[in-house]
């Protein structure tokens, strides 16, 4: 099933005259690790070692160099697949993970996302437009005040509100309480308005905690949940989206910085296979650095055709006004999911008026 190789492309900051030496030494030191004097079997030689495919000069003094691995050292699970593609090369300072060409066994054995961008929208009702985000902040407050936000909100018609990345299981707003209270105030919210939003609790902790988590998401009729994989792993990432199958997964970035992997690779395209339905990340000109051309390439990433894999809907955040509606959705296009958090919430009670205006300039721009 496996037999094909992994074809895994690097960035590596080196010396014209030394890249082909450094390429054979990442190709080595993503297989078996050891010098090739040191591999006992000539089979081994030929089938494990991985193969370097391809130097091509990106810009004076840095190079794409692109290594055939073996699939055979990587069975489809996420943690070891993570490992020989970027494991003790990640701790090399002069070299990026900027791609990964994967056989479709993999494709297929991972399974993307669930629900996916099609599928949100049949759940919200915005089949003619992009959508809508926003987020319940700030931290240390309870849970009576954020399901009070939440309601603000979801009357205001935002299709999705997730918690803040950084709630957790808080003693001033325990998880189960913070998802009981929140959830039954945008399902009250909705019943009012005939609106559809959808909540994502954030789940945290070990496997077992988000297991809980995900209990208390299922009896409450909650609709979504927030992760952050790389907080949680990639491996309990992927196992709580099998479990959490019909639920639209949103997948945070946090501490995808900590590894030089490129986010449209990572944020994009990983996080897409191993089944995120939409995908939080840092728009151009906002609180982080992340340029255009970037962004850009993270939202194909993430919702271009791959293989008969569900698309994931991107969702660009970090500092965005309402303001810059219309540049936006001239970027992105209309698969797109705007999260607007502090934005909206310094309206304070003025915070549904807002929401509603949110909605309303993101509907203006429609499809239709």
């Amino acid at each position: 099933m496996f037999s094909q190789r992994i074809v895994a492309t690097y960035h590596v900051d080196s010396d014209a005259s030394r890249i082909a030496d450094r390429a054979k030494s990442l190709a080595i030191e993503q297989s078996v690790e050891c010098p090739l004097e040191a591999v006992p079997d000539p089979e081994l030689l030929e089938t494990i070692v991985a193969r370097v495919e391809d130097i091509a000069e990106l810009t004076a003094g840095r190079f794409a160099v692109r290594i055939g691995l073996a699939s055979a050292t990587a069975p489809a699970e996420p943690g070891q697949l993570m490992n020989m593609l970027f494991g003790n090369s990640s701790i090399q300072q002069d070299v990026v993970l900027a791609d990964v060409e994967l056989p479709e066994a993999y494709l297929h054995a991972f399974g993307g996302p669930r629900v996916g961008l099609a599928g949100i929208r049949a759940l919200t009702g915005a089949y003619d437009r992009a959508m809508t985000a926003s987020a319940l902040k700030p931290q240390g407050l309870s849970p009576d005040a954020l399901a009070g936000i939440a309601r603000q909100l979801a009357l205001g018609g935002v299709d999705l509100i997730k918690d803040d990345h950084g709630l957790a299981d808080q003693a001033y707003s325990p998880f189960a309480a913070r998802a009981v209270a929140v959830g039954r105030a945008v399902r009250e919210a909705n019943a009012t308005t005939g609106g559809r939003t959808i909540y994502a609790p954030n789940i945290s902790g070990t496997l077992d905690d988000m297991r809980r988590q995900l209990d208390v998401i299922r009896t409450e009729a909650i609709g979504g949940l927030l992760v952050a994989p790389m907080i949680v792993g990639l491996s309990n990432f992927h196992a709580i989206v099998k479990e959490a199958d019909g639920l639209v997964v949103v997948a945070h970035p946090a501490l995808a910085g900590a590894a030089r992997i490129a986010p449209p690779l990572l944020l994009g395209r990983m996080f897409r296979l191993l089944g995120a339905d939409a995908t939080v990340f840092p728009n151009f000109g906002g609180r982080f650095s992340y340029t255009a051309d970037t962004c850009l390439a993270l939202a194909g990433a993430a919702r271009n055709p791959w293989a008969g894999l569900k698309s994931c809907i991107p969702m660009p955040a970090g500092g965005i006004h309402v303001d810059r509606i219309a540049e936006l959705l001239q970027f992105y296009g209309q698969d797109v999911m705007l999260l607007i958090g502090g934005g909206l919430l310094a309206a304070r009670e003025r915070l549904t008026e807002e929401a509603s205006q949110f909605v309303m300039k993101v509907a203006a721009h429609g499809k239709g």
